[in-house]
Order: structure tokens, then C-alpha cells, then sequence
């Protein structure tokens, strides 16, 4: 009776510390690719930075430098990018934060 009580203590600590986490990172994921908006400056997943120029469907166009754009899959856009200046405007441009910073 001990040996079931001690799986079944292992698969809830598992559930606590491996999928709870990953539930919860996936709907932060979900939230950031369904608050985008034309002119958010992101980094994709490939460390691309650039800025959302228009979106088709399920697929991002993202400016990477003047005249250059790229199309990309929604899904695959990491995090939006902050600045200091925007954040807290004592600082004075300290360089790029992620939005999760």
C-alpha cells in the first residue's frame, strides 16, 4: 500500500513541478501572440529584432532594417522588446528589455 502511495505522490509532485510550469509559460506565450499589433518591436525565436509592418492570418511580416521584411509564423515571435526609456523614464536608454524583464 506504501509503494502506490509513493507513485502516486510522484506523479502529482510531477504535475506541480514539470507541467503546471509549462501550462503556464504556453498561456503567457498565447496571451504575448494575441496582444500583438502592427509597429511592436519583437524578437523571434531565431533572435531576429524587427518591427510588425502587417499581419495574414496566422503569419507575421516583420521589418528587420529599411526595406528589408521577412514573413514569418505567428508562433514563432519570442517576446515583445521595451525599452528603458518607455519603462521608466528616470532611465535613460539603457538598451532593450523583453517584456517578460
Amino acid at each position: 500500500m506504501d509503494f502506490i502511495f509513493l507513485i502516486a505522490l510522484m506523479f502529482v509532485a510531477m504535475y506541480f513541478f514539470m507541467v503546471r510550469p509549462q501550462q503556464r509559460k504556453a498561456r503567457q506565450h498565447r496571451e504575448l501572440i494575441e496582444s500583438l499589433d502592427i509597429g511592436d518591436e519583437v524578437i523571434t525565436a531565431s533572435g531576429l529584432y524587427g518591427m510588425i509592418t502587417d499581419f495574414d492570418g496566422g503569419t507575421v511580416f516583420i521589418e528587420i532594417s529599411d526595406g528589408v521584411e521577412i514573413k514569418i509564423s505567428r508562433d514563432t515571435i519570442a517576446n515583445k522588446v521595451m525599452y528603458a526609456a518607455d519603462v521608466d523614464e528616470d532611465d535613460e536608454g539603457q538598451g532593450p528589455l523583453m517584456s517578460g524583464d
